[in-house]
């Protein structure tokens, strides 16, 4: 089909689509299940690259691969097949470091997301009563231009980390409260405006 990546994640034991499920009880892996875990992600990672498509794992809010500091779990644990989707809406939630965790992966980052969060939401969340789904209907995500995120500090950390690849705008939001093509145009502007900074060529891009 001619895909570049073949996004992957951990949704065994997912609460991210559970709404009566609070954001601490989603699934942990204990360490001394890394290595094997890391074992059979490598060798389905490898499968995939043999047929040309890249796996890119994508870590996000409510599953077993949340946190940065389970992404290093991970990242530690699996070869070089093992390619990371790096979203800055969740790992901003989780409370990582996202230009530190660009920095040390840079090099098996194959995909970005390109969300936004707001803080104050964020901030202000209940773990132990509210569930991811609470979360997304009560603003978290939104559009990059549109929230917390410094998006000109992300773009010039994958610049000089030579990436190159699909920058994608998302923002996981009630359609109600933020109309999806409103919100898609701040955040393709903001997005646009950040990678012409650093010269970025976007391919086949018509600016309407």
């Amino acid at each position: 089909m001619g895909a570049s990546v073949l996004a992957y994640g951990e949704t065994s034991g997912t609460i991210q689509n559970v709404r009566h499920a609070p954001l601490n009880t989603k699934r942990k892996i204990h360490a001394e299940e890394f290595k094997e875990y890391g074992r059979k992600l490598t060798l389905f990672a490898e499968f995939c690259s043999d047929f040309g498509v890249p796996i890119s794992f994508h870590h996000h809010m409510g599953t077993a691969i949340e946190t940065e500091h389970e992404l290093d779990m991970l990242m530690s644990h699996t070869g070089e097949a093992v390619k990371l989707l790096f979203d800055s809406g969740h790992m901003t939630f989780a409370k990582g470091d996202s230009l530190a965790v660009i920095n040390k992966y840079a090099n098996r980052i194959n995909h970005f997301h390109a969300k936004d969060i707001r803080s104050n939401v964020i901030n202000n969340l209940d773990h132990s009563k509210q569930s991811f789904l609470d979360a997304v209907l009560e603003g978290a995500f939104t559009v990059p231009g549109d929230g917390n995120i410094n998006f000109k500090k992300v773009i010039e950390a994958l610049y000089k980390n030579n990436y190159e690849g699909w920058f994608i705008v998302e923002a996981e939001q009630d359609p109600t409260k933020a109309n999806p093509f409103e919100y898609a145009k701040i955040g393709n502007k903001e997005l646009v405006d950040c990678l012409s900074i650093y010269g970025y060529e976007i391919g086949d891009y018509i600016d309407e």
